[in-house]
């Protein structure tokens, strides 16, 4: 049964390693939470491991940077770890293969970027290409934006790789933007092959739990989604805690925590999470 607590410090000393998302948990995508920096003040002197794991196309170096960048100490961190570095870990393992890559990105050059160090060209188009990277989207992105290429990587059966399955990300001032997985899913419902990089989907569990070298009854995921964080979490055998003040905000009342979590878990035919919040403290 899930645990209403009043501090991660409650908790921590029954892990090994607390492992937490980013957007929703530490920042607001441009601005940092101050009760998460003092959490993480506390967490760093307690001798468990400390994780990011973020669906971000890019690798774990852009976003150590990015999040240094808004105030956080990146050395608490034992491993930050992105569905982009998972995916990129993974052809470099050999275990994806593609020589050329059509790539649906943020911003110009991010696929380039994400790509250094594997033996992989990146193509103008679809028509040269063997595989699409769908590992960001600018914001702003309309629905449709890119109904011609997905129909032409449709017509060419090219199979697609999703680096970031997020539906929609938050921005500043509680806005959203759609994110890549609103795509990919356009894709797979069209006839498309999609391999989801990210959570809840288990690469990304595997590769943090690798780096982490932890066991997974051992590990505390923190995040703001149930759909990705939690029921990843579970999926990995993992402990979950579940953040309110994030993107599931305006479906869980104060009054009526328990009864509107259990809705939604119900509803998402998943288990509650073992513990809850209102924001990382």
């Amino acid at each position: 049964m899930m645990e209403l607590i009043e501090s991660i410090g409650d908790i921590a000393d029954q892990f090994d390693a607390i492992v937490l998302d980013q957007w929703g948990v530490l920042h607001d995508g441009s601005t940092p939470y101050p009760s998460a920096l003092t959490a993480l003040d506390q967490l760093k002197g307690s001798g468990v491991k400390l994780g990011v794991l973020s669906n971000s196309g890019k690798r774990a170096a852009p976003n150590a940077a990015r999040i240094g960048a808004m105030g956080f100490d990146v050395s608490a961190f034992d491993t930050i770890m992105t569905s982009g570095e998972a995916l990129w870990q993974r052809f470099a393992n050999g275990q994806a293969a593609a020589d050329s890559i059509y790539a649906i990105e943020g911003r110009r050059g991010d696929a380039a970027n994400w790509a250094d160090g594997l033996s992989l060209a990146i193509s103008d188009t679809p028509a040269t290409a063997d595989a699409v990277l769908l590992m960001g989207l600018p914001d702003g992105t309309e629905e449709h934006a890119y109904d011609d290429t997905l129909h032409e990587a449709l017509e060419r059966d090219l199979p697609m790789y999703c680096s970031n399955p997020d539906l929609t990300s938050p921005r500043g001032g509680g806005t959203y933007v759609m994110s890549p997985g609103a795509l990919a899913l356009r894709y797979q419902k069209a006839g498309g092959a999609v391999y989801m990089f990210g959570k809840p989907h288990r690469p990304i569990y595997d590769a943090m739990q690798t780096a982490l070298d932890c066991a997974p009854d051992k590990i505390l995921m923190v995040g703001d989604s149930l759909h990705h964080d939690v029921l990843g979490a579970q999926r990995a055998g993992w402990q979950s805690l579940l953040i309110r003040a994030g993107v599931h905000a305006p479906d869980i009342a104060p009054g009526s925590i328990t009864r509107d979590i259990t809705r939604l878990t119900n509803n998402a035919a998943m288990a509650q999470p073992d513990y809850c919040l209102p924001d990382l403290r």
